[in-house]
């Protein structure tokens, strides 16, 4: 939106769409607007069709207050804060800083004086979102309580992903430009339509306004930043030299990003840069690599592939310590799937995705031609290359309801 428009529009005053709000400071403490109402502006704008918070503009004079420069990351930080503290689930919400213009009466010219605000873009949520006053949506210039047999219909239309797996859904702030072609022509065929076979694979898809997005499966495999939209869509990759989570042992520490193709290769070289390779001398010398590579790399993949990216804010975890790998994958187990038969039955929560990966052809070092194996053979896969190097099995365990740990042990020489 073009500055003079949204300050056209702040003229006009509040209303479905737009929300104003001045920001009160006593010394450095933010005295106002509170958490509680600031979460529950931002999730009924969520709940319904998005809209406009603008922080620095009084609502009842509508005379642009500003934020004083230096206060503009406390401001920021408070409504990242509140996004993610105060709303569950949490919200995504894009903030931005502007100078705005304080206009004088209808009709006269601009004043000529400029003050900072923070503009907090909220787009209509793929959730229904609980804040500190409920469940609230936006009706007209205030905010209401959703009424049982209402919030019952918003969340089947919302939350169940019924025929749609969240995958497929369209990301919000995303547009058809910020595809990567060169990343999508990977799984269009020479002969197809570009356009049309984008749309036919699920990469782009219409939101409910009609509007041409990227789904989730999209950005997150045919963009070149996926966590522009996708903050948490990354593998936090660390080496520490002990046996536990300890600052004054980490060695090695890298965040990677990219596409989730990508992010499988550069975590395997990541585990490859950080692990021994011993000797036994059983019948000469043979050297043993501390991790089966094999395993890893099939551990890396159904992680990415399987993930719940609709928790937005837990990332990847692969931590290596002197005896383990631990890697800790957001979201629960499907289905009815529990961890003592993942071995032996398949499910998945990103079928989009996993059709996409099992296009992409697989690191060269390993036999099989593409990333995904489809016939479920991932899991038995990491239980047989574990227990052959080390002789013992590997552990799958849930994290309460939301996070799947996998242990990797290292081998004996070690």
């Amino acid at each position: 939106m073009r500055m003079r428009d949204l300050v056209n529009r702040i003229r006009l005053g509040e209303d479905g769409g737009l929300e104003l709000k001045e920001v009160h400071f006593k010394g450095e403490t933010i005295k106002g607007p509170k958490r509680a109402e600031l979460a529950d502006e931002l999730a009924a704008f969520a709940n319904s069709e998005g809209g406009l918070l603008v922080l620095g503009v009084n609502d009842k004079t509508r005379s642009v207050t500003g934020i004083p420069l230096d206060r503009l990351d406390a401001v920021e930080d408070l409504v990242r804060e509140v996004c993610n503290d105060s709303i569950n689930p949490p919200l995504e919400a894009g903030i931005y800083r502007r100078e705005l213009q304080q206009q004088q009466e209808p009709g006269l010219k601009e004043s000529g004086m400029s003050h900072p605000v923070l503009i907090v873009e909220i787009p209509r949520s793929l959730f229904v979102h609980c804040s500190p006053g409920g469940y609230l949506r936006r009706i007209g210039s205030s905010k209401r309580q959703i009424d049982p047999p209402a919030l019952e219909r918003l969340m089947r239309l919302r939350t169940q992903t019924g025929i749609t797996s969240f995958d497929e859904k369209p990301l919000a702030r995303t547009n058809p430009q910020d595809l990567d072609r060169h990343a999508a022509e990977r799984f269009v065929s020479e002969e197809a339509d570009f356009d049309v076979a984008v749309r036919k694979l699920g990469l782009i898809v219409e939101d409910g306004d009609g509007e041409a997005r990227l789904s989730v499966a999209g950005v997150a495999m045919c963009t070149s930043e996926p966590q522009r939209w996708m903050p948490a869509a990354y593998i936090q990759a660390v080496f520490y030299a002990g046996d536990r989570v300890d600052d004054h042992y980490q060695t090695d520490a890298k965040d990677i990003m990219g596409p989730l193709d990508a992010q499988v290769s550069k975590a395997l070289d990541f585990v490859r840069r950080n692990m021994r390779i011993g000797a036994v001398k059983r019948l000469g010398r043979r050297d043993v690599p501390q991790y089966s590579e094999k395993a890893v790399f099939e551990a890396l993949v159904n992680a990415v592939a399987h993930r719940d990216y609709s928790i937005a804010v837990s990332r990847i975890r692969l931590h290596m310590f002197a005896d383990r790998i631990e890697l800790h994958v957001p979201g629960g187990l499907v289905n009815t799937l529990t961890t003592d038969v993942l071995h032996l039955r398949q499910a998945t929560r990103n079928p989009l995705i996993v059709s996409l990966l099992a296009r992409c052809p697989s690191c060269p070092e390993f036999p099989r031609q593409r990333l995904m194996d489809l016939r479920g053979d991932g899991v038995p896969r990491i239980r047989k290359e574990t227990q052959r190097l080390t002789g013992r099995l590997p552990e799958y365990s849930l994290q309460g309801d939301s996070e799947l740990r996998l242990v990797l042990p290292a081998a004996v020489p070690f």
